[in-house]
């Protein structure tokens, strides 16, 4: 299944697993429910995710976005920090059931 309907089926039916068959999903933490902490992402971070969503590699969306492929990955990794997911697909999944991208 490509990476780009996992994101839009788990965005639209929370129970659906983000994970291809005979794949064993990573083990996921999850932010403590008793800190309330408010997380806004800036346009930019949106326009990474949303670029992200659409399943191209991370080389092509450097060059769309005019990064360079280290420089997403980093920012790629903070935005999952600030969420308190492990992967950008989950945070990619996260923006899509907040409908900001």
């Amino acid at each position: 299944m490509e990476q780009a309907t996992l994101v839009r089926r788990t965005a639209k039916d929370p129970g659906t697993p983000l994970m291809r068959e005979g794949i064993a999903p990573a083990p996921v933490t999850v932010p403590d429910p008793g800190k309330n902490f408010p997380v806004s992402l800036t346009d930019d971070e949106l326009q990474l995710l949303a670029e992200i969503a659409t399943g191209v590699t991370t080389d092509v969306a450097a060059r769309r976005l005019e990064l360079s492929a280290r420089t997403l990955r980093r920012r790629l990794r903070a935005i999952c920090d600030q969420l308190g997911v492990n992967t950008p697909i989950e945070a990619v999944v996260w923006a899509a059931r907040k409908q900001l991208i």
